[in-house]
């Protein structure tokens, strides 16, 4: 009995430790980098209530973000949105008069990547 819980508790210890190691490898080091950015007016005009509501819609918000990150280069990814800007409306002329196109100004992003080397990339290094 005394022989089982001395393999058992080594058979413990080893995989604590394996987890440990593992954990420790696999901390990762980020560039950060804010952004700020504005977000299309939609293609046709629309009624101002639903102008409004489609430019400032999350989905918009999101899509509009990460297209801000993408443009910075390979693996930039958006890490959190700072703020969601104010809301501009303009009206449309000719046959869409009384209508408007709206977008939102000054939406202000945190991108981040990895970086370099700090995940292994380099035989030997990280």
């Amino acid at each position: 009995m005394n022989m089982i819980f001395r393999w058992n508790s080594i058979g413990i210890s080893a995989v604590v430790l394996i987890f440990g190691i593992s954990g420790a490898a696999s901390a990762s080091e980020y560039v950060f980098r804010d952004l700020m950015g504005n977000t299309l007016p939609a293609n046709r005009c629309k009624v101002q209530t639903e102008a409004e509501s489609a430019a400032v819609d999350a989905y918009n918000i999101d899509k509009h973000a990460k297209i801000f990150c993408e443009s910075q280069g390979y693996g930039w990814h958006v890490s959190e949105k700072k703020d969601t800007g104010k809301l501009v409306c303009e009206e449309c002329g000719g046959a869409d008069k009384g209508k408007y196109q709206c977008h939102v100004e000054d939406v202000v992003v945190s991108c981040k990547r990895l970086k370099p080397g700090s995940v292994g990339l380099f035989p030997g290094k990280g």
